[in-house]
């Protein structure tokens, strides 16, 4: 079936994940099993797209993967799905390079013959709407934008002004006119929304504020015109030379049963994980256990630790309180298991973390600490490649990542598995230090673009488990 829509945004911020939240939820009231995507490596949005559909959100980034890896993932997401909806990212437009697509979610809605609707801030604009609106038709023809969204409207009156420009203008139509609101506000920090993992723990209106923005977009888009431009969209023809969209995927399991057990710390701390990463972890023969950093008292009986990134800086005090965690995780690692730990992770195993005039002393396997009393934020493609053998790469491996994060690491250790060409990284262009088994990077790798990950983490596992 494949019917899909792109909601992409005129700007940072026009409201695309609200709009994209609001229409993925009133779809599933409606009886539509749907499926989310998001452009791009955020980890948050997609938790709020996964909370509302029951769905895992997938990422799709034309920078990391390769056209046929991308095709693997919608395929794969949608083979029971009556329709898609892919939550855009940044401005339509916006990509890696001034000068090309690249990274950009024009990119995938070219590579999954995707319609687009495009919401825009129209915050203060009223004819000056269709002048935005024709350019970005014109900017790129191959890109089909179907409809536009108006957001952030201040009165009947304003909407209706921009509305009567877009159909002079245009041969574009208003799907919807979406007054400025102040009660779907979901909780925003350093790194962007808070994670919905985390509101349905500690904010008793999570559930309340979604609801809130389901109602708005009923009230405020015509979804039923959203479904027929989704319904518009062309098929995307069958991109395996020598196999089937159903088999020779990325996504084949392996054959063997499952034997090896990797403990994956998921909790409100410790949250972010691309799906694809858990899921081929899985698909390589790893069963997944998931513990708590916060809450559970030491580790489950596994072969392996995975411990992504998060937000531990805003439960240091529960970390640090947890010390027979702490304690179990360290133990751990000097057995010399196969650890691997991303940027959260990472400052979780260093010895400590300063917050503003406090210190925080976390499992100590790290020599050196991190500190957040800095306001610069990282947000970046890394481009790296290893130096070293590991326990998911080899040496000479290369890859594309990304960084997320406003830690600062100060490491005393002196090995490190990875330069980077493109990327901070822990120290001078160096990434990934290893200590023991363990592997720590602020580098998030995403494994459908770098396919050794799953295999190898897997097969270290298998090793020391012997």
């Amino acid at each position: 079936m494949n019917y899909r829509v792109l909601i992409a945004g005129d700007r940072s911020s026009a409201g695309k994940t609200t709009v994209s939240m609001g229409l993925m939820a009133n779809l599933k009231d409606n009886g539509y099993v749907v499926q989310p995507f998001k452009v791009g490596l955020d980890y948050i949005d997609p938790s709020y797209h996964s909370f509302i559909t029951g769905r895992p959100s997938r990422n799709l980034d034309g920078l990391l993967m390769k056209d046929d890896i991308i095709k693997d993932i919608f395929f794969d997401a949608t083979k029971d799905a009556d329709i898609s909806i892919i939550e855009g990212v940044r401005g339509l437009y916006e990509g890696y390079s001034a000068l090309s697509d690249i990274g950009s979610t024009a990119q995938i809605a070219k590579i999954l013959k995707t319609p687009v609707i495009l919401v825009i801030d129209a915050r203060s604009i009223t004819r000056s709407v269709a002048a935005l609106v024709k350019g970005y038709q014109s900017f790129d023809p191959e890109i089909n934008i179907s409809g536009v969204i108006l957001n952030h409207l201040g009165s009947k009156r304003h909407g209706e002004k921009a509305e009567e420009a877009i159909n002079e203008y245009t041969n574009l139509e208003v799907l919807g006119l979406i007054p400025r609101d102040k009660f779907t506000g979901i909780k925003m920090r350093h790194l962007g929304l808070v994670p919905a993992i985390e509101g349905e723990i500690t904010d008793k209106n999570f559930s309340t504020t979604v609801e809130n923005i389901k109602r708005l977009i009923a009230d405020y888009v015509d979804i039923d015109k959203v479904v027929s431009i989704a319904k518009s969209a062309k098929n995307i023809d069958n991109y395996r030379k020598n196999g089937s969209i159903e088999s020779d995927t990325i996504f084949t399991r392996s054959p063997q049963p499952k034997k090896i057990k990797i403990g994956v710390a998921m909790d409100e701390a410790f949250n972010f994980y691309y799906y694809d990463n858990l899921y081929l972890l899985d698909n390589a023969g790893a069963e997944l256990v998931y513990f708590s950093p916060v809450h559970d008292r030491k580790l489950p009986d596994v072969d392996g630790l995975y411990i992504g990134g998060g937000y531990p800086e805003f439960y240091a005090e529960e970390l640090e309180s947890n010390k027979s965690m702490l304690t179990s995780i360290k133990k751990f690692c000097e057995k010399d298991k196969p650890v691997f730990a991303e940027c959260g992770g990472l400052v979780y195993l260093m010895d400590k973390m300063e917050i503003k005039n406090d210190e925080y002393s976390f499992v100590g396997l790290i020599d050196g600490y991190s500190s957040m009393n800095r306001d610069r934020r990282i947000v970046n493609y890394v481009l790296g490649k290893f130096i070293e053998d590991s326990i998911i790469a080899k040496k000479n491996d290369e890859f594309i990542g990304h960084e997320f994060h406003r830690s600062i690491a100060f490491c005393n250790e002196k090995t490190y598995a990875i330069n980077l060409t493109r990327g901070e990284g822990i120290k001078d262009g160096r990434d990934g230090v290893m200590v023991h088994n363990t592997l720590a990077t602020y580098t998030h790798l995403h494994a459908a673009s770098f396919l050794p990950f799953s295999k190898n983490f897997v097969e270290s596992c298998k090793i020391v488990a012997i």
